[in-house]
This record gives C-alpha cells, structure tokens and sequence, in this order.
C-alpha cells in the first residue's frame, strides 16, 4: 500500500508500518545463543540470491566462526532484500529456507526481515515485490555512485496492510496459484518467442553452413573470402574538435550506429573527405566492428559521416556476391574478434579471412534473399507478439499484487 492511500478496511484488519511487524536486522549474537563456533551453517553470498527468488536455494555452508564477523545473520523464514544497487532495483529478494542447523549468514548487503507473531513470511515477501518499492526505492538511496544503498527507514516506513494471519495465508495462497498460471504463461511466450527466433536462424544455417548446405542446393556454389571480394574499407578518421553536437552532417560513432546520431560535422569537411577518401556506396553494408560487433545497416546513400575503424565495409562490386545477400549472411557469422588491448574489436583481417558461401547465379542469390526477408519479417511480427504477450503477463502481475495489498483481492 502506498504512503498516503486511504481505505476501508474490514473488520480486523490493520494498517501498520512495515518496521512495527517485522524485525529488521535481527542480532547476531542469537546464532551464537544456538551454536558453537566449529558448527556448520548456511553462507549466502549476494551471487546466489536470485531476482524474486520465492524461496533461496542456499548451497555453500561454512563454519560459523568464519562468517560471524562482516556478513548478516539470518533464520529459516527470514526474508532477505539486497539494499545496494543494482540488486535492489533488480528485485534481488527471497524467503530463507533450508539452512544448516537453521541458520544463515550472507552479504553485508542484505536487509533481513524476521516477521513478528502473526506476520507471514510469504506475505511480507509479496509486498516487498511491489512495483513501487522499487521504483520510489531507488530515488530514495543514499552514498556514492556505484555503491548507492536504500536506506532502512524507508523500507522500514511503508505502510503494511495487516490483515489476520489465515486471511494472510488465504491471500497468499491466491497469488501462488495466479503467479504459478502466469509463471507458465510467461513460459510458453518465452519458449514461442525462442522457437521464432531459432526458426530464422535454421535457415542461415542451412544457407551459410557447408556442413547443413551439402547437397541440399541444386545450383553450383563457390566459397570465397570476404577480402577476396571486396576491399575491407573505413572512413577516414575524424578528429573530435571536428565535430559538435548541432550541424549539417549526422557524424555516426559506434554507440549511435544504426541509431540517431548525437553529433555532427560540418558540410565542407564532408564534402572534401568524401572526395579524398574511402566512402560507402549506397546498398553497402555497414559492420559495426567493436562495442557490439556484428551490428550492421545498409547504406542508404544519405548525407553522413562514419567513425572511423569502428564501422567498416566491404567495398563491393556485386561481381561475385550481392550485397543483400552478404546483409544476411552477416546476420549468420558467429563474431569471434580479436583482443584489442582494451576493448574486443574486429579488425580488417579478421574480416578479410571469413569464408561466405554462395551460388554462382545472381538469380538464385535473390531467391535465397527473397525468402530471407519473407521469414524474416514473418519472424519479426511472431517475435512482436510473443514479446507483447510478455509485457502483458507482467503487467497483470503487477496488477494482482497492488491489488492483494489494496485489499482489493477478492
């Protein structure tokens, strides 16, 4: 329930703060009222907490005296929510389960919640799932950038609304069977948007691959290198005092390929580099080669300038191969680049030497990219409505759970 929403409540049932019900951070001298120092217990590093995790699934164990200084204690039905970023806002939050000798202990940057009498674990790790904790969460944190935590007040601050302990359990046992139903919703769409997905690219398969191609094509075939057709180029470089973020010519750097540009040139300095140097023709394909190699768009011809040695071509004459076809099979290629010595990167070579399969006849090229781009866009309209299908589970996710803490869950 957020800050400020005012209800009607039924008969018994309560609006408390968080803080009044629950025990946050609860000491850890009760481990050593339990156990001795040479006694096993549960260790919980931040990497195995999982995003909405119901119930943690905890695999290390240590001795407690190895652990009792500078992590967080915590008991079986504690409920755990990462305080730092990003694991907050990722939703880094389940119920201690399962613990050696029924104790736990973990990551300095765990919030603990220990339910008071009356209170559900299941219950209070439904509502710390809230779309809005997180969301009002992150504005609210505190410390250095990188290092940013949620401050226990505000967590400790939100108003709960309390309803008697079966009702909790009855409410909670709605939101297992409708997240179950949604759970496997969500599934099947993922699952579906996968088989989409797998469905295009078992076609390259069968196109690139030498090994799925032999003798399913009735045309002669030829294998070349790239750089055997067509010279690997770039543009010339542009210097940074060359460029600003208002003029005539969209200045392309790798983090805007294929995207809007933010920065631009002036229209002499284009004129006279395109007149000087290496430039795309129009139906070139555009290969980003570091950052996120393999990006590629077709040159359309307009006004524009590309970063250099980070966006490449193949100067290519459609002699041997069409660039349309060379378009799909970069989408096939599995980029493997070489180490650059701070970023991964593709350099020229590594292009030149890539082997590209294709039949001889011009003809059959544009049949085979015919049928590329109709399953293509056939698998582009199947991938929007899975995704959309996606996004509409969560959002009725989202929906049944403020309803369950507006009261509202009949």
């Amino acid at each position: 329930m957020k800050k400020g929403d005012a209800l009607s409540l039924p008969k018994g049932w309560e609006i408390k703060k968080l803080g009044e019900v629950c025990t946050i951070k609860p000491p850890k001298k009760f481990a050593k009222e339990q156990l001795s120092d040479e006694e096993f217990i549960t260790f919980l590093p931040m990497a195995d907490l999982k995003e909405f995790n119901h119930y943690i699934n905890p695999v290390q164990i240590k001795k407690l005296k190895d652990v009792y200084k500078g992590y967080v204690y915590f008991e079986n039905n504690d409920v755990l929510l990462a305080k730092i970023t990003p694991c907050f806002e990722n939703g880094k939050l389940g119920i201690a389960q399962n613990l050696k000798n029924g104790i736990g202990f973990g990551s300095s940057e765990y919030m603990v919640f220990r339910p008071g009498a009356n209170i559900s674990s299941e219950y209070i790790y439904y509502f710390l799932s809230l779309d809005f904790i997180r969301n009002e969460g992150k504005y609210r944190m505190t410390g250095a950038v990188g290092h940013k935590r949620i401050p226990v007040e505000y967590i400790s601050n939100q108003n709960l609304i309390v309803p008697p302990l079966p009702e909790q359990k009855r409410i909670v046992a709605i939101l297992d069977r409708v997240f179950s139903v949604i759970e496997r919703s969500r599934n099947n769409a993922e699952q579906n948007l996968k088989n989409a997905k797998e469905l295009f690219e078992s076609y390259l398969n069968r196109i690139f691959d030498p090994s799925t191609r032999s003798g399913q094509e009735g045309e002669d075939w030829e294998e070349k290198r790239l750089g055997e057709i067509g010279k690997v180029s770039m543009c010339k470089r542009i210097l940074k005092k060359q460029t600003s973020s208002t003029g005539d010519i969209p200045f392309y750097k790798i983090g805007t390929f294929g995207k809007t540009a933010n920065a631009f040139i002036s229209k002499e300095i284009y004129e006279d580099y395109r007149s000087k140097y290496s430039f795309p023709k129009k139906g070139d394909i555009l290969l980003s080669a570091s950052g996120t190699i393999g990006r590629r768009v077709v040159y359309d011809d307009k006004p524009a300038y590309f970063q250099d040695s980070n966006i490449v071509w193949i100067d290519n004459d459609e002699k041997n191969v069409l660039n349309k076809y060379l378009y799909h099979f970069y989408g096939f290629c599995d980029w493997n680049p070489s180490r650059g010595a701070t970023i991964s990167r593709l350099y020229n070579d590594d292009l030149r030497r890539i082997n590209i399969p294709f039949p001889k006849s011009k003809e059959q090229q544009k049949q085979i990219v015919q049928k590329l781009d109709q399953l293509q866009a056939e698998t582009k309209k199947l991938e929007a409505i899975y995704q959309k299908k996606i996004e509409d589970l969560e959002e009725l996710k989202k929906s049944v759970l403020q309803k369950a803490f507006n009261g509202e869950l009949s």
